[in-house]
């Protein structure tokens, strides 16, 4: 009995529980149920504002994409509205322009009527005036034929007088005419090249003696060999060595000609490169202040020797540069440039040269108005053909314009290089002007030394230019070839004829010979009268 109620009390027990089971899960999806209600009214709500912005937006934009299309409705009417008043006006513009024309037009045709009137009665005047001079080329030919019959007969006269024929006569008087007529000519034209040489040239004298003024350097006179001075003579020993082997050393070494003579003091370093030279001179001059003298010690200075001098070039080069203010130049024409201080010209230092070149340069093109840093550059490159190393047979002037060319150098400058000798033809403006720099800087005094042989060469053909003149006695050249004086014999020679003869001296010498500076032609003809009393 008990276990039943036991039982039963369980079976009520769960069936209360599964009631209050029931009635919460109810309760709980009511709940939940109204909270899902609340939810989807609150997204309703949301959509329709949302959807109630959207709609506002898009009526604020068609509202503005109708302004902006009204806006340009009205802008191009307004155009169309301008360029058809536009338009109207050309044409009023153009109908006032034809009715101009026509007026012109009609005038012109009025003109030419009245033109036309004008050229009938001119030649119906004209007319006139042929048959009027018809008549009177007739009459005219009746008198010229009067006048030839009394003419024979005066020349038939005049025969009889004179005792000479007509023909003769013209011959003589010709003959007097002619030589009159040269002599006034030849005066004519010495008057007209003076005055076109004083006229033309005024201005460029004025620019090159301003150049030369401003520009004057020292004169820089060297020899082809170089002197190594001793304290004595006990080290001409030392340096030549057993059997010669520290002389043969140095020359091996340095690619010159050592001469140990009997000059007191003194050894002469011969060569044909200048750069040799001052190295075999520097390590002379190191080995005797050092004392040790042997192959390999003379081997060793040279080699420092030569790298010192390879710095100093490239230094010298680079001051150059600087001092001239050129900017931009291939380090091989720097060198190139430094190169130029131990190489000569007749005396002329290059380097000196080529620096007057460059400041002369630089100003005669400015005075010209021409590019002057172009003119100072090909000035201090005229001349790298001289210091190429190597052994080449082109002329310098040919050899720097191609060395200027393979360093991309401005073809201005490349040109000016070329065409300082004449070798190629000029093509630019500051071509000419390198030209008579390099003569002006080459030929003033003391600049250069000039061989004897090739100095008495021209004195004798300057004299024997002259005397190949008939007529010419004595010629002598004097103040060192800068004047010629020619003697004339004064009875076959006039005054008219000395005059004439001293012109075309001048202007044979400017033609077949080549000289510095200018040549002034004095015929001096002289009449002497000698008698003898006994």
């Amino acid at each position: 009995m008990l276990s039943i109620e036991i039982i039963l009390t369980g079976l009520v027990a769960l069936l209360l529980g599964i009631a209050i089971g029931r009635f919460l899960l109810r309760s709980l999806f009511a709940q939940w149920e109204k909270d899902a209600q609340k939810r989807a009214d609150l997204l309703v709500e949301d959509a329709k504002k949302q959807a109630e912005n959207i709609k506002k937006d898009k009526m604020l934009e068609a509202k503005e994409h109708f302004v902006k299309l009204k806006a340009e409705f009205e802008e191009e009417s307004s155009r169309k509205k301008n360029l058809l008043i536009t338009n109207e006006n050309k044409l009023k513009q153009n109908d006032a322009k034809l009715k101009q024309i026509e007026a012109k037009l009609k005038q012109k045709e009025d003109a030419l009527k009245k033109m036309h009137e004008e050229v009938t009665a001119k030649g119906m005047e004209i007319d006139k005036a042929k048959d009027t001079l018809t008549t009177q080329k007739e009459q005219m030919q009746q008198k010229l034929a009067d006048i030839d019959i009394l003419r024979k007969e005066h020349l038939t006269i005049l025969e009889k007088v004179a005792g000479l024929k007509a023909e003769e006569a013209k011959e003589q008087l010709i003959a007097a005419i002619q030589e009159e007529a040269q002599s006034k000519a030849n005066a004519q034209v010495r008057q007209i090249l003076e005055e076109a040489r004083l006229t033309a040239t005024k201005e460029a004298k004025k620019i090159v003696i301003n150049t030369i003024q401003r520009t004057a350097t020292e004169h820089a006179i060297e020899n082809c060999v170089s002197v190594f001075n001793l304290e004595s003579d006990e080290l001409k020993g030392k340096i030549i060595g057993r059997e010669g082997r520290n002389i043969r050393a140095l020359e091996a070494a340095t690619g010159v000609e050592i001469i140990v003579d009997d000059t007191p003091e003194a050894i002469i370093i011969s060569g044909f490169d200048p750069v040799r030279r001052e190295i075999a001179r520097v390590a002379l001059h190191r080995l005797v202040a050092d004392g040790r003298i042997h192959p390999a010690r003379i081997e060793e200075v040279v080699e420092k020797v030569r790298k010192t001098i390879e710095d100093d070039i490239i230094e010298t080069g680079e001051r150059s540069v600087i001092e001239l203010g050129i900017h931009g130049l291939h380090p091989e024409l720097i060198k190139l440039i430094g190169r130029m201080k131990y190489r000569s010209s007749y005396g002329q230092n290059l380097l000196q040269h080529s620096k007057e070149v460059a400041k002369m340069c630089a100003i005669m093109a400015a005075e010209l108005g021409l590019n002057a840093k172009l003119a100072k550059r090909a000035g201090l490159l005229h001349d790298i053909g001289k210091v190429w190393p190597e052994d080449v047979e082109t002329p310098h002037a040919l050899l720097g314009m191609e060395i200027a060319l393979k360093h991309k150098e401005n073809p201005e400058v490349c040109n000016a290089i070329g065409a300082h000798h004449d070798e190629i033809e000029m093509t630019s403006m500051i071509s000419p002007i390198i030209q008579a720099c390099d003569a002006i800087s080459g030929s003033r005094p003391g600049a250069r030394r000039e061989q004897l042989e090739s100095y008495m060469q021209r004195l004798k053909d300057l004299e024997n230019l002259a005397m190949s003149f008939k007529g010419v006695n004595k010629c002598y050249a004097i103040q060192a070839g800068r004047e010629l004086r020619v003697i004339v014999d004064a009875e076959n020679v006039n005054d008219k004829k000395a005059s004439q003869m001293s012109f075309d001296i001048a202007q044979k010498i400017e033609q077949e010979m080549q000289y510095p500076g200018q040549v002034k032609v004095t015929v001096i003809r002289e009449m002497r009268s000698v008698n003898y009393a006994k």
